[in-house]
């Protein structure tokens, strides 16, 4: 009988002591979880604006936002054009825009999105860069790239005959769909020349 107990006892054994590594292993896991739940980051979508806004300024770009809860905290904006062109209202983290745009001036601002404790201006969350795109209207007229084209053709050539090529560039987006497409038209001698849209 005392054989029979103690290969009972010798079952048991390594069964509970799995029982224990399985419970410090699910305390391992559920602190890692709740290490990942107190994580926080910033939230914010990508920021855009369309250029020349014809309405009074200034003009909401859009809102950097962080998981950081503190009464104390205070939305800073940095980067060469932070503080003249945009500008952050400290508690709620909306950007506004405080000139008219030109996208053709310049097409994207990078800046940095910062929050900090107001009462030690100590940072509550890691800086982190955020661009402002700038979206096309189609408000530039194409020119030509010179002021003159020559062209010149033998006498009694047939029609159809190449005389010269013109070009004309639009300096809006050309990755917005007929804001920089350049069609030609003669306006003087089209009775005897005509212009395809290569020019």
């Amino acid at each position: 009988m005392s054989h029979l107990i103690l290969l009972f006892s010798l079952f048991l054994a390594p069964a509970f002591a799995d029982r224990g590594s399985q419970k410090s292993v699910q305390n391992l896991c559920s602190n890692d979880v709740s290490h990942k739940r107190q994580k926080r980051d910033w939230i914010w979508n990508q920021m855009h604006i369309k250029e020349e806004i014809d309405t009074p300024l200034p003009h909401h770009v859009g809102k950097i936002t962080s998981s950081v809860r503190n009464n104390n905290a205070k939305y800073i904006i940095e980067g060469e054009y932070a503080n003249t062109i945009f500008k952050v209202e400290e508690t709620s983290g909306d950007v506004y825009a405080f000139e008219r745009l030109d996208r053709e001036k310049k097409a994207e601002y990078e800046l940095t999105a910062l929050i900090i404790d107001r009462t030690n201006n100590r940072s509550l969350e890691r800086p982190s860069k955020f661009i402002i795109k700038v979206y096309d209207i189609n408000d530039n007229a194409p020119v030509f790239v010179q002021r003159v084209f020559n062209g010149s053709v033998p006498e009694m050539s047939p029609v159809g005959t190449s005389v010269t090529k013109v070009t004309a560039v639009d300096a809006d987006d050309p990755t917005v769909s007929g804001h920089a497409t350049v069609t030609y038209e003669v306006t003087t001698g089209g009775e005897y020349f005509t212009i395809d849209d290569s020019g």
